[in-house]
């Protein structure tokens, strides 16, 4: 788990800033090990580490299923958590600043967890999930209650063109009085993507306006897909 924390400690942070700031996301390169992506991909299936299954055809949220964490969180899923958050305040600080969002984030993850606990979220969101062949994902926002945290991370956990084919991870935004704008984030086995869970700022003529984004997954034409989701907020 220290490697974790390292790897998250070395990356250039002003410049995942930056991107955030221009396009909502930014890449992780290489935030997990191949060894450390198999062995929480292994996690998926019943058992106690898990408080919920969904199947995304019964709520047309797509097609393909996960599963939320209960807690306490495998070590893995919670170093990430811990030493991601951190470094993720003083961006969304600033997004809330720049679009006079209340309120303004702790610097510990406990602090945020406690305060989402006392508005009576409590459940962990953090979730594996499971893409077969014709499997994919709506666009759609990881919203859970009133406290949320405005960045969360995705892990991909298998390797495109070995372990499965298309599945692309995609963000769109959109602008008030312009078109949707699609961006598909190249990601292989191992990779991370930062990313807004419903806003960003953008500095327009009158000022900071939001951006309105959203996140999927293409179509998986074959093999298997396993992602981990990394959300800070926990939910209602």
């Amino acid at each position: 788990m220290t490697h974790i924390a390292e790897r998250v400690a070395c990356f250039d942070w002003e410049a995942i800033g930056q991107s955030l700031d221009a396009r909502g996301w930014a890449r992780l390169p290489a935030l997990l090990s191949g060894g450390e992506c198999d062995a929480t991909a292994a996690l998926y299936g019943p058992g106690d580490r898990f408080r919920s299954h969904v199947v995304m055809a019964r709520h047309g949220f797509g097609k393909g299923e996960y599963r939320y964490f209960a807690y306490p969180l495998p070590d893995t899923v919670q170093t990430l958590r811990e030493a991601l958050y951190p470094r993720l305040v003083p961006i969304a600080n600033r997004w809330h600043e720049r679009l006079n969002l209340a309120p303004r984030f702790p610097s510990s993850l406990a602090a945020f967890l406690q305060r989402c606990r006392e508005a009576g979220q409590a459940r962990a969101t953090p979730l594996l999930l499971r893409y077969g062949p014709g499997d994919f994902n709506c666009l759609h926002q990881d919203l859970y209650g009133e406290h949320v945290f405005p960045l969360q991370v995705a892990v991909l956990l298998s390797a495109p063109g070995v372990d499965f084919e298309g599945g692309e991870f995609a963000i769109t935004e959109q602008r008030p009085r312009m078109q949707t704008r699609v961006q598909v984030v190249p990601l292989v086995k191992g990779d991370g993507v930062v990313f807004a869970v419903n806003s960003r700022p953008q500095l327009g003529t009158r000022g900071d306006y939001r951006v309105t984004l959203r996140h999927g997954v293409s179509e998986v034409r074959s093999g298997g897909r396993h992602t981990l989701g990394i959300i800070f907020h926990d939910a209602a």
